[in-house]
């Protein structure tokens, strides 16, 4: 399957390397193929950069060997397809269905309210008890 992870994952593997996340990591390294939109990596760079003050070497070298196929977030969106109480998470999830992602995996409740059939929206912990 394809499957999209979230700038918070991505934070969450990148800088707290939890269990739950190495679990998921690991299991979609192996046995799924990893999306991650160009808007989530811009975003992973702000916020390390300015939240978490990270060695930009380090997040260099995290991006250069997290195994994932990066995929084009548009700037601009001529038409709305969904509601989502958040509009900074609306070109993730719009690049999710642009580029037909099975799951989209989230630690973000704003996008639990989004009704859509396709990506299916879950959570780190979700996804390891579903598969």
């Amino acid at each position: 399957m394809r499957i999209m992870l979230d700038t918070n994952i991505l934070v969450s593997a990148f800088i707290f390397k939890s269990k739950t996340i190495n679990e998921l990591i690991n299991k979609l390294s192996m046995e799924h193929e990893i999306v991650i939109a160009s808007y989530c990596v811009d975003e992973l760079k702000n916020l390390i950069n300015t939240k978490f003050k990270v060695n930009k070497k380090a997040l260099n070298e995290f991006l250069l060997t997290f195994p994932y196929d990066l995929v084009y977030s548009p700037n601009d969106v001529d038409e709305k397809i969904f509601e989502i109480r958040d509009e900074d998470d609306y070109i993730i999830l719009h690049t999710a269905i642009l580029e037909d992602v099975d799951i989209l995996i989230t630690g973000d409740k704003d996008f639990k309210d989004v009704e859509i059939e396709k990506p299916e929206i879950m959570t780190p912990s979700e996804f390891l008890e579903k598969y």
